[in-house]
């Protein structure tokens, strides 16, 4: 715990480092770009490392209060997942960005099967053989890039895309839409969404609340590499990836909402929920345009944080149902319904975007950014709809848990104060996202406006003669 503070306290300077200074990357070894394994902070990555460790220091109070004592060795594979998180979010090369997805996976693979059970060993070996094959189809589409570019430093590509002979067109567009398809399968985008309810729904609360953000980092690779590798300058390449990703960002939203309204437990409904998040995420990043990306930032931090939250309110309920656990039936009274009455009822305002709640912003955010008309009508109908279907699917879940009383006295251990402050903790953010939306919104769309600006990227990470036709 104390480390998971000092490292939210070391990334919050940081992060204010990089947002007056711009650009800051690191060269391990000394070993310079676009040869070295370089680590770059720019406004975006180090936003979402403060995400993660914020969600992080929450996750693990809560399973300090006694979820840690359940299996083998959770604080050190807690720490190692956060390190291969952090990781994926500042690595400046896309072979590291395969280094530091087996890293996280390899962490939660253990994560998840946490304490044992049926449930959890099924979904893990669904979960693992999904994530090798992932692996398996990274390793090609680099192997084609890297073969086709020569580098596979994300900067260092753009320059060499940028005047790509026509010949190698083909073989590098492949090899991109491989990526996609790697980094769909690590969002959990339609189709290959199917493994995340069952895999969400089966971890323990802070292994659950953790991977709340894992679904973002096949999101941000997605934005990261279609902005900067195939973006404004990569000729015919540009935008190749937003033709798939608009109609499966879309179908992801309305699949995850019917998941919401159909679920028969809580846990599974929180798992649609992220669903319906990575859905909206997707169709931002394939408009392509700076207020989208802003947009899809402010987004990707309230979701994250409030669907983290309901995990751990869902554990806490289930504690005090008795037989009845978390599944949307009759069961006996919870032991403390008014604590956690208002903790699911805040958690659910501002999942579904109701005022005055982070969700309203966030909502307000993403069909500003869509600018385009016909993008405009399909998008605000597909989001405005589903938000109704959340409502509805959350108001079912609120009333039958805490309303549908049967069976003797409540019963059912107290929640511990470690608990009630990480659920704290994590919903804290949402009313701090509105009163700070000023500043924060600013925040986003610096980070989305260094994101489209390559040529200064490259010239701090290769050198002056990046962009003058040289070589480094």
């Amino acid at each position: 715990m104390i480390s998971s503070a000092v490292q939210l306290v070391l990334v919050v300077i940081l992060l204010l480092h990089v947002q007056q200074n711009g650009l800051l990357h690191y060269a391990i070894g000394n070993w310079q770009a676009p040869f070295g394994i370089i680590l770059v902070a720019d406004t975006l990555s180090m936003v979402l490392v403060c995400l993660t460790s914020f969600l992080a220091l929450g996750a693990i109070c809560y399973g300090s209060a006694g979820e840690d004592e359940k299996g083998s060795f959770f604080h050190p594979l807690f720490q190692f997942q956060v390190m291969g998180i952090n990781g994926a979010f500042l690595t400046g090369d896309l072979f590291n960005l395969f280094v530091f997805f087996e890293v996280l996976l390899i962490a939660s693979y253990a994560l998840l099967i946490h304490a044992g059970g049926k449930n959890k060993t099924k979904a893990a070996v669904h979960y693992v053989v999904l994530n090798l094959t992932g692996s398996a189809i990274f390793l090609f589409s680099l192997a084609v890039l890297y073969g086709t570019l020569g580098t596979l430093n994300i900067v260092d590509m753009a320059q060499k895309v940028a005047v790509l002979p026509a010949e190698d067109l083909m073989l590098v567009k492949s090899g991109g839409l491989m990526l996609m398809i790697v980094f769909a399968l690590k969002a959990a985008v339609l189709p290959l969404q199917f493994w995340l309810p069952a895999t969400y729904s089966s971890a323990s609360a802070p292994v659950a609340a953790l991977f709340a953000v894992m679904t973002k980092i096949g999101i941000y690779a997605l934005l990261r590499v279609y902005t900067t590798i195939f973006g404004a300058d990569a000729g015919p390449l540009q935008g190749m990836a937003a033709d798939w990703l608009l109609p499966a960002g879309l179908a992801t939203i309305v699949l995850g909402a019917i998941g919401v309204i159909s679920s028969h437990d809580f846990r599974k409904l929180v798992a649609n929920l992220v669903l319906v998040s990575v859905g909206t995420l997707v169709a931002m990043v394939a408009l392509h345009t700076e207020l989208s990306a802003a947009a899809a930032l402010y987004y990707t931090v309230h979701s994250t944080l409030v669907t983290a939250a309901l995990f751990l309110i869902a554990d806490l309920i289930s504690n005090q149902r008795g037989k009845a656990a978390d599944r949307l039936v009759s069961g006996r009274r919870v032991v403390q319904p008014i604590l956690l009455g208002s903790l699911f009822m805040l958690a659910a305002m501002a999942v579904a975007g109701l005022p005055p709640l982070s969700g309203f912003i966030g909502k307000l955010m993403l069909l500003q950014a869509v600018t385009e008309p016909a993008n405009r009508a399909l998008l605000w109908a597909v989001i405005l709809m589903c938000s109704l279907l959340v409502i509805v699917g959350l108001s079912r879940a609120g009333s039958t848990l805490f309303w549908r009383v049967s069976g003797g006295d409540a019963s059912g251990d107290k929640a511990a104060p470690l608990q009630v402050f990480a659920v704290c903790w994590l919903l804290l953010a949402s009313p701090l996202l509105v009163i700070f939306a000023g500043p924060l919104t600013e925040l986003s769309q610096q980070a989305a406006a260094q994101l489209y600006d390559t040529d200064t990227a490259a010239r701090a990470i290769l050198g002056s003669a990046a962009t003058e036709g040289d070589v480094p």
